[in-house]
């Protein structure tokens, strides 16, 4: 059994993207940890995810909506650790998800949990991040090099012709919602790349996800100890292929 941790902000994370990978990997045997900046508080989902982001539509699917209402009764989720007393070297994996409302900040820029990464990136055990959790591991510097630790790494994020498509389409109603920066995830994390050409941005997709029993319409890029994925649409697959690491 590995014990991955998986750090969050108080408000605001994308619910597939928590509860889809804590379902996968505690059905494997595996036991996920969570921690926010100052732990003991249980946090909360993006709750625009659960009802509906636009007329009812553009939330999470009705699965990992279960998933989520499970995981709010899950201990390690109702009494989070906090970012700061966190010894990586206890954890075997790294799991970063996403999510882009406003309170995603908390978690995207601190440099108290970049710290923490910086520590278990070091470790050369696995890392996970999903769509704006890549942003986590491109905003932390390698102490050796002064650069990023995806310098070298091929990756992939939020694509930003699903960023800007999200915006556009709800802008009128919503404002900046989908805008969580003014630079697009993606370029940034090209711009914490070496070469362009590490960044995949895979198959053009803006509806389709896959599900427990269909990788179809999924993507996901694996750099050695490594994984990243785009979007809630590669869930599935990115939890799947984190436990094939673990393995």
């Amino acid at each position: 059994m590995a014990t991955v941790l998986l750090p969050l902000p108080d408000r605001d994370f994308d619910v597939t993207e928590v509860a889809v990978p804590w379902r996968v990997l505690t059905d494997a045997g595996h036991r996920v940890v969570f921690a926010t900046e100052q732990g003991g508080h249980q946090p909360a989902a993006d709750p625009r995810l659960l009802t509906g982001v636009l007329f009812g539509q553009l939330g999470a699917a009705s699965q990992p909506k279960a998933f989520y209402a499970s995981l709010e009764h899950d201990d390690a989720f109702r009494a989070p650790l906090a970012w700061g007393t966190l010894d990586p070297a206890a954890y075997d994996a790294l799991l970063l998800p996403g999510g882009h409302a406003p309170g995603m900040r908390q978690y995207l820029g601190s440099e108290v949990l970049q710290a923490k990464v910086a520590e278990f990136w070091s470790l050369g055990r696995p890392v996970a991040a999903i769509c704006h959790g890549v942003l986590v591991l491109a905003r932390t510097l390698d102490p050796a090099t002064g650069r990023s630790v995806l310098a070298g790494e091929r990756t992939t994020c939020l694509p930003k012709y699903l960023e800007r498509t999200a915006y556009w389409l709800t802008a009128w109603r919503l404002g900046r919602y989908y805008r969580t920066y003014p630079a697009y995830v993606q370029d940034e994390v090209c711009a914490a790349l070496d070469r362009i050409e590490q960044f995949e941005r895979g198959p053009v997709e803006l509806s389709k996800r896959g599900t427990a029993s269909d990788d179809g319409p999924a993507f996901v890029v694996r750099s050695g100890r490594y994984l990243s994925a785009r979007w809630p649409g590669d869930a599935y697959l990115f939890a799947k292929t984190l436990v094939d690491l673990l393995a």
